[in-house]
């Protein structure tokens, strides 16, 4: 018996050798022969791959293309050697450990230094994907998606799935900052230098920490393993390597950088009767009235029917009754020079009067998704069903005028308990195909830039931009919150991103110092938008008082003046994925100061915004990261790597700069292009060498694709007792309009000459002369130094001062 014990033994061992070793390669995809099944490995770039593994052994062929738009990559060239134990994987900037029994990984960098490291559990539990990893003793974690709960999630448990929180409301539900998930996403990033992207539409969960120290784990409740490994060892080249997999923002018009504006045209919930196709037009008057900028303008949910089976649910595209001429309102919104109107639709049909819109659509078989719980729910999956959606509702109003969609509700679609199919995965997909429907159709319709402006979103969401935070509440306790959901899906490569100025929704007595300090940080953030329901106020910044409105135009107007230095940081967005809104911990990793800070954030790269988030605050602490800052109100200077405390006016914003800075701006103006850019205003903090590329294109059309832009290099130079400036003259295949130069400078030492190519300039009486003409003016007191230049962007221009 010991004898025949042995031999079964010895066999078994023969065939668990035989079952856990080998491999082949196929260009970049490798497949290692591990036990219960291959696994397949896929390198992208040296320094991304992907992990595959299915429980039955067979993975899925077809690769979706809802969340992941790349799959093709360049050869990649990785050497593969095999030991008894492990395979040994090498790249130009990776080596990956492949242990065979049980299977894990262990990633490491070219230096040897590891990375990441797998456990030794079982990564298939019932209907559930798990994989479970080392957590370094220093790591810390971030991104995930849209959350306002926290930034650092070491320690936490973390549910991702398109939802808007349960329990009472107003305190937890839809408010509720621990739950409410308008736009999860899989993808997380560590100071130790990786990110993982965990590649499915599933409910996921990351436990990183709470069960157990000193490891983590990312599960989800279905479909295979599947995740991308992604090294930096920077936040920057993560969130692009992430988004060269899931789709890189498109580029906005430029007038997107100006005012959103939200209206209910008189009348929201329960005061329907009072909407009128009268008040936006009028909306739009008072505004140009004021002196208040803004470009764009749409109409929420009254302006359309409400209907028989779903009341203000679905949508019937039908006009309430008392829009008499929605045309003739379209029209005088543009003659108000308003770039784009558009109108909040739902993902719900609904019959009206006049269109049996939901009759129809049942007819069809193929337009409402079968076995959803929603019925009237569209199949936006389906190219049919959203060409029917298309022309049969949206074109009937945009036949009139509409030129885009506020797209709500995208977490309406789930099956039914005994409906077939893959229904938790197509809910987290169902935001996507839902925003891409009207983002691409308009595009073509109106022959530009996209614009579809929605809530819910999951992976690959920054394609059809943008995302609002969604319905908070006008109460301090949600205000900082909001803030840290702008951070978190800036860091889940998210950044054409926006909240509602004030808030949504009032619960308690109106606060203008609340809507004083919001309005602030929204004139600071990637998109700005004013919009909030309560009747009759709705935001508009008048019902505040006058203090309010000086507050708003003085934001509003300095936004409009930094719009070339936030198209240009949009620009970089599309290229590269950095957020226009960046948390510090992004650009200081190894600064365990920033890794909690939610009230501070980088506004592109030279600008510090800190909010203030506390009611009657008299004032607040400031961190300042390395390096040396300045006041942007007072020029004041301050050595970083400390914590400061400053007295908060109510109307002044702390905004800091960084030193080195440089920042394009242009003149005032009611709306983009208002006005040509004919003198343009470099703001410029000098420290040392640095430098700023300007981007500028047609600012509405697709042709950046093609590469009609053009690329302008500003730098500066400071040394004891001379500071230099240069303006290179634009690079690229567009060619700009004619800019003159102003340049402002903070410099220590006073001047004796400031030369432009050589010329000496004249010395002027007042900054204000230096407005009107040629030269130059240095204010001792500031130590701020202020030139009008005579060149312009047509030649190279280089600025001496001594």
């Amino acid at each position: 018996m010991k004898k025949l014990v042995l031999i079964l033994s010895g066999i078994w061992c023969a065939l668990l050798a035989y079952a856990s070793g080998g491999y082949r390669q196929d260009g970049n995809a490798l497949w290692l022969n591990a036990l219960g099944g291959e696994v397949r490995l896929d390198f992208c770039t040296d320094d991304m791959f992907r992990v595959r593994q299915s429980r039955s052994g067979a993975l899925r062929i077809a690769d979706e293309t809802w969340m992941v738009r790349k799959y093709d990559f360049a050869p990649v060239s990785y050497t593969v050697s095999e030991e008894a134990d492990k395979w040994d994987i090498e790249t130009k900037r990776l080596r990956v450990e492949v242990w065979k029994n049980p299977f894990r990984l262990v990633v490491r960098n070219k230096q040897g230094e590891m990375l990441y490291a797998e456990q030794a559990k079982p990564r298939f539990v019932g209907d559930s994907v798990c994989t479970s990893a080392l957590m370094q003793g220093d790591e810390h974690f971030f991104g995930f998606g849209e959350r306002m709960d926290f930034m650092d999630q070491r320690g936490h448990k973390v549910y991702l799935n398109v939802e808007l929180g349960r329990g009472s409301k107003p305190a937890v539900g839809g408010k509720d900052i621990l739950r409410a998930n308008y736009c999860p996403v899989p993808f997380m990033m560590s100071t130790a230098g990786y990110g993982i992207f965990f590649h499915t539409a599933y409910p996921t969960e990351w436990d990183m920490g709470w069960s157990a120290p000193g490891s983590y784990s990312f599960r989800a409740t279905g479909g295979e393993l599947d995740y991308y490994f992604i090294y930096g060892p920077d936040f920057y080249t993560m969130l692009d390597r992430y988004t060269d997999l899931t789709g890189k923002s498109p580029m906005l018009p430029r007038f997107a950088m100006g005012l959103h504006l939200g209206t209910y045209s008189g009348g929201t919930w329960k005061n329907e009767q009072m909407t009128s196709d009268a008040y936006p037009p009028a909306l739009c008057k008072r505004m140009r009235q004021e002196g208040i900028p803004f470009d764009l303008l749409w109409l929420d949910s009254t302006w359309r029917m409400f209907n028989e089976t779903f009341g203000n649910g679905g949508c019937t595209f039908e006009w309430r009754e008392t829009f008499k001429d929605p045309k003739a309102m379209f029209d005088s919104c543009y003659a108000q020079h308003v770039q784009m109107v558009g109108l909040h639709v739902r993902s719900i049909l609904d019959n009206g009067p006049e269109y049996r819109l939901l009759d129809e659509a049942r007819k069809k078989g193929n337009v409402l998704y079968p076995g959803a719980q929603a019925e009237g729910l569209v199949n936006f999956f389906s190219p049919d069903a959203v060409d029917w959606w298309w022309e049969n509702g949206v074109k009937k109003v945009a036949d009139l005028g509409c030129k885009f969609v506020k797209t709500d509700v995208g977490s309406a679609f789930r099956l039914k308990e005994d409906a077939s199919g893959e229904g938790a995965a197509l809910h987290n997909l169902f935001p996507l195909a839902y925003a891409e429907a009207p983002y691409r159709k308009f595009k073509e319709l109106n022959g530009m830039r996209g614009l579809t402006h929605t809530r819910e979103g999951y992976a690959g969401i920054q394609r059809y931009p943008y995302i609002w935070a969604g319905d908070w509440g006008t109460e301090w306790q949600w205000f900082e919150p909001v803030i840290r959901g702008g951070l978190n899906i800036g860091m889940s490569g998210v950044g054409n991103w926006t909240h509602c100025m004030g808030g949504f929704e009032q619960y308690s007595a109106y606060d203008t110092e609340l809507y004083m300090r919001w309005v602030q940080f929204g004139m600071f953030s990637p998109i700005a938008m004013l919009f909030g329901m309560d009747h009759p106020r709705y935001h508009e910044p008048w019902t505040y008082g006058e203090e309010a409105m000086r507050n708003f135009i003085k934001y509003d107007k300095l936004r409009y003046r930094l719009i070339p230095y936030i198209y240009t940081n949009a620009w970089r967005l599309h290229r590269t994925a950095r957020p226009m809104m960046s948390a510090l911990v992004m650009d200081y990793p190894q600064d365990e100061n920033t890794y909690h800070l939610s009230r501070q954030y980088m506004f592109g790269p030279w600008m510090m915004v800190c909010p203030v988030t506390t009611k009657n605050a008299l004032s607040q602490w400031v961190y300042f990261p390395g390096g040396k800052w300045f006041d942007y109100e007072t020029g004041e200077r301050y050595e970083g790597r400390q914590y400061k405390s400053f007295l908060t006016p109510l109307d002044v914003l702390p905004v800091y700069i960084k030193a080195g800075a440089i920042i394009p701006m242009q003149p005032e103006m009611q709306w983009v292009g208002e006005k040509p850019l004919d003198v343009l205003t470099l703001d410029v903090y000098p420290e040392g060498e640095s430098s700023f590329e300007m981007y500028e294109d047609d600012g509405i059309s697709l042709d950046y694709e093609k590469g009609m832009y053009a690329l302008t290099r500003f730098t500066s130079s400071l040394k004891p007792g001379e500071w230099t400036f240069r303006a290179s003259k634009p690079e690229g295949k567009f060619r700009p309009e004619r800019h003159q130069y102003a340049v402002q400078a903070y410099l220590d030492f006073i001047p004796s000459m400031v030369l432009e190519n050589g010329k000496s300039l004249e010395r002027l009486a007042s900054s204000d002369a230096v407005e009107h003409q040629t030269g130059w003016f240095y204010d001792s007191e500031k130590k701020r130094l202020f030139v009008k230049l005579d060149g312009d962007n047509r030649s190279e221009v280089e600025v001496v001062v001594r």
